[in-house]
């Protein structure tokens, strides 16, 4: 008799008739926030050039700041129990109290609809499907630890700053030395990247390319959070079971490999509200993103204009009241900056 893998390959069932208009709504909103990472990094790196070398001054753009999570949960903490809304990194706690809300509005929308990693990391594994024909997915015994890996560094982090540090702890890190140019240093970091982090970044992609968003279902500790958060959404994956075929096609195309058809709610922390599962299903209202029991639906369309409109306002509204550019000027970034080549060069 001939033994089964451990291992099991996915299928992809044919796309259905309403797949193309709500996953084209997505990738619209992946896109624009695609493009504004890369413009903000572009710009980024503009500055600490012209930090450098001079020439035409560079403003920096404050949303770099968005790649700051540790520095932006402590902001968090400091500035519930402080009331100061720290003038270092703003821009980064707006985006950060930006990206939770919308995990408590709209699930884990944040991984499917606006992380630029999560948009890589899907369309690497839909590469990789089709150079392969298949997917991998990893048995039951091993998938369960390997997820509870982005919850350990969650913990790990969440213990550090909200058991182990206090408020004038917090202040002397976020008003320090370090964190006053964490945006740079991150910068150098992949500017002057070591072969080892190289290697564990190319592994990433490899096992992405076979393995539906490794990084983002096992190892991202924002998409822990996100998660966790996502639990408390109002909104979720509804099947009626009236009216539902039980042909598996949602579960099937569940890039969470959620078993979509055997649920009422879905409720998981893994949904990504990435409506794949919705998409595909032949079914007209039988599976929708709702909130509670209402009877409309959330539309691809209402969304991405929830999103948006929640991105837009947060940021506006902290442009408006000072709370988006830092206060740190040009000339003290220049005279850090020489400091921390003065160092590199000694090293």
């Amino acid at each position: 008799m001939k033994r089964k893998s451990v291992f099991q390959f996915r299928k992809f069932k044919p796309k259905a008739a309403g797949y193309n208009d709500s996953q084209r709504i997505r990738l619209g909103v992946q896109l624009f926030f695609l493009v504004t990472t890369l413009y903000t990094g572009w710009r980024f790196i503009r500055f600490v050039n012209y930090l450098q070398n001079g020439g035409a001054a560079v403003t920096r753009p404050p949303g770099v700041e968005a790649f700051l999570p540790i520095s932006s949960l402590m902001g968090l903490k400091y500035w519930v129990l402080s009331g100061d809304f720290n003038t270092i990194h703003p821009a980064g706690l707006v985006l950060f109290l930006v990206f939770v809300v919308i995990g408590l509005l709209l699930k884990r929308s944040f991984c499917s609809w606006i992380c630029p990693v999560g948009l890589l990391s899907e369309y690497l594994w839909k590469g990789g499907r089709r150079l392969f024909g298949k997917t991998l997915t990893l048995p039951r015994w091993l998938d369960y630890p390997l997820r509870s890996l982005k919850y350990i560094i969650l913990i790990f982090f969440a213990w550090g700053i909200f058991m182990n540090m206090n408020v004038e702890v917090l202040h002397n890190f976020i008003y320090g030395t370090y964190n006053r140019v964490a945006d740079i240093l991150m910068l150098f970091f992949f500017e002057h990247i070591s072969m080892f982090a190289l290697g564990v970044i190319l592994a990433l992609v490899l096992l992405s390319v076979v393995i539906k968003n490794f990084w983002c279902r096992y190892l991202c500790p924002y998409g822990a959070l996100m998660g966790f958060v996502s639990l408390f959404s109002p909104a979720k994956i509804t099947r009626n079971p009236d009216t539902c075929t039980d042909c598996g096609a949602c579960t099937e195309a569940c890039p969470a490999n959620i078993p979509v058809h055997s649920k009422i709610r879905v409720k998981s922390d893994e949904c990504t509200a990435c409506l794949t599962c919705t998409s595909v299903c032949p079914e007209p209202d039988t599976l929708a993103l709702r909130v509670y029991k209402r009877k409309k639906p959330l539309s691809a369309g209402m969304i991405a204009a929830f999103i948006i409109l929640i991105f837009l306002l947060f940021t506006g509204i902290a442009r408006i009241s000072g709370h988006w550019k830092n206060d740190i000027s040009t000339k003290e970034y220049k005279s850090r900056l020489q400091k921390i080549e003065q160092v590199d060069h000694l090293n």
